[in-house]
């Protein structure tokens, strides 16, 4: 994707996990949204983890925050695999579980961990895929959201 572009429709998904199921009409005119995609399988996501639920908990009120979990093999369509690890890992925010890759191919999604970020309007303001990269991600957000100090 690339910058300004519009938010996908958040459809596809073989199973809503945490929530029910959300459409991009339930995210546009009210707050910022972040998406961040991760496997099973990604080490690399896992490692991260951590981040992201700090990074959901400091603007816990203020973004709308969705995973999509890609899987990357075929073990990684086990949807217990992917409720277990997201329970492990403390994903609580909405997972839209991507089995057949409508969205992953939406989104145009080849490396995981990979973060979007749009504006209230639905367009695209920052993306970053692999390890690190938090600290951009506050700075952008903190934009989006009007914030100069952080």
């Amino acid at each position: 994707m690339r910058l300004r572009e519009e938010m996908p429709e958040l459809t596809g998904a073989t199973k809503w996990l945490n929530s029910n199921p959300i459409r991009k009409r339930d995210l546009i005119g009210k707050k910022p949204s972040f998406i961040h995609f991760w496997s099973v399988s990604c080490g690399t996501c896992k490692k991260v983890m951590p981040k992201i639920n700090r990074f959901r908990e400091e603007y816990n009120n203020q973004l709308n925050v969705i995973s999509v979990h890609m899987p990357r093999m075929d073990e990684d369509l086990d949807i217990n695999l992917i409720r277990t690890t997201a329970s492990k890992h403390g994903i609580k925010q909405p997972i839209f579980v991507d089995n057949d890759q409508t969205l992953t191919d939406a989104f145009h999604i080849k490396i995981v961990p990979a973060y979007f970020v749009f504006d209230t309007e639905g367009r695209l303001r920052h993306y970053h895929s692999g390890d690190g990269g938090m600290r951009l991600l506050h700075k952008r957000v903190n934009r989006l959201l009007g914030y100069t100090n952080k």
